[in-house]
């Protein structure tokens, strides 16, 4: 019998978790699912008791972590990427295999040697995005380049929104996943290249610099860059790339009201606010607004401060938000990060029956020099959606690569050592192959230019 752990229990995890104990008879494996929260972990192993067990796990409990992690086959790691690198070393000093949804770093890649000499697989981006997008992407490089194109704009977006009839806030989005993220979004900033010239962003101006973008059988949406771009440049193999974009979609109006947000410097998780449980959200908010910015209420010095209009669209999405309220916090959260991650959660939930959707696409335009200089631009899409009261699409479209992944390395059918990203053909043909056996397609749309 095959032991496959799985760190963390979240709302990315329910369709991987299901997928393997659907499969564990078959293959003769048993799961074990960890997580802080105990009740969450067994909601997900309910019905499979037979082929798994949900165990309360603290990942900073060195013994603990280092008990299940040397009885397992494979590691499956969910978890926060705070946790990447302590996970993955644990995994290549006990001699296990590691997959995980969290971006590869620099830190990732210093156990690549090591894990060769182990015999180990430690596989990053294996999710929705980055993983799915990936993977599309270079198979549709690779296709190119066989046919003798060379790659001069690529943008690549990604997004997990609501689908298009779900109306239930004025943001136009839920929560599908780890709210930390979205509150934290662009915090690094963002870096890309457009028409040959670096652009480097700070958070500040992340939401600022949006642009329209069509997709087809949704309608437009917002498009936002997202971190540093200019990586995929030599990922992909791009020699004379013009324009090298990896963006974010949302409904628009999104980035308008978040750049607010962002320049009051509520998305701050290390100054830590003294007995913020006790405060009033009026109170919360009025500690981002300088002492000298004189007016009759609060929602006047906002918009004074931000310099926007007290009765605009913006301002309603705030008071949406209850910032202006005088409910308090009475929660023990520690930053403003904190406080505005509850919010969200609180405010953005997806509704009763409702749907999310994810998209993916890829811009690219090619140019063909021993086809008379013929030039394309293609379009690839991919929208899936999810099940109303069901598994959501975000679940779904994260989980799935991770867990056809640990399938194929249980099964003996993914032989590969080493630290990798889903770019290696022997990763990404096998699991592109049964997305799509699955619904998990792109449609391309090509035209000349």
């Amino acid at each position: 019998m095959k032991n496959i752990l799985i760190l963390g229990a979240g709302q990315s995890t329910p369709y991987l978790i299901n997928y393997m104990l659907r499969n564990a008879k078959e293959h003769d494996w048993f799961v074990t699912v960890c997580d802080r929260d105990y009740n969450l972990a067994q909601s997900r192993v309910q019905g499979f008791e037979q082929y798994g067990i949900a165990v309360e796990f603290d990942v900073t409990d060195e013994a603990l972590r280092h008990r299940y992690i040397q009885d397992a086959d494979i590691v499956i790691n969910l978890l926060s990427p705070a946790f990447q690198f302590m996970i993955a070393q644990d995994c290549v000093n006990f001699g296990k295999h590691v997959i995980t949804a969290s971006y590869a770093n620099l830190r990732i890649s210093d156990l690549h040697k090591d894990a060769l000499r182990k015999g180990v697989l430690i596989l990053n981006e294996m999710g929705l995005d980055p993983g799915i997008d990936h993977m599309s992407a270079i198979s549709m490089i690779n296709k190119i380049r066989e046919k003798g194109g060379i790659i001069t704009k690529f943008i690549s977006y990604g997004s997990g929104i609501p689908a298009p009839e779900v109306l239930s806030n004025p943001f136009r989005y839920c929560i599908t996943w780890n709210p930390r993220n979205v509150v934290m979004a662009g915090g690094d900033g963002a870096q890309y290249m457009e028409n040959g010239k670096i652009k480097i962003l700070s958070q500040d101006e992340t939401f600022r610099r949006t642009w329209d973008m069509e997709i087809p059988g949704v309608g437009r949406l917002e498009a936002y860059p997202n971190r540093d771009s200019l990586i995929y440049i030599d990922i992909f193999g791009f020699k004379k790339v013009q324009t090298m974009i990896r963006g974010t979609l949302r409904y628009p109006g999104w980035s308008e009201t978040w750049s607010q947000i962002i320049k009051l410097g509520i998305p701050n998780e290390t100054m830590v606010i003294p007995h913020a449980e006790d405060m009033t959200y009026a109170e919360f908010t009025e500690m981002f607004i300088p002492l000298n910015q004189n007016g009759r209420n609060l929602r006047t010095r906002v918009a004074r401060y931000l310099n926007i209009s007290p009765t605009g669209k913006i301002m309603e999405n705030l008071d949406y938000l209850g910032l202006f309220s005088d409910e308090k916090i009475g929660k023990p959260l520690k930053t403003a990060a904190e406080v505005m991650t509850d919010i969200v959660k609180n405010k953005m939930p997806l509704p009763e029956g409702g749907r999310d959707m994810v998209i993916l696409a890829h811009d690219i335009e090619v140019e063909y020099p021993n086809d008379g200089n013929k030039k394309e631009k293609i379009l690839s899409t991919m929208i899936e959606y999810g099940e109303p009261n069901g598994f959501t699409a975000i679940s779904k479209t994260v989980g799935l690569p991770a867990a056809i992944a640990a399938k194929l390395v249980l099964t003996g059918e993914l032989p590969i050592t080493g630290a990798h990203i889903p770019t290696h053909p022997a990763i990404y043909t096998k699991i592109l192959k049964e997305l799509g056996t699955l619904g998990i397609k792109f449609t391309e749309k090509v035209e000349e230019i």
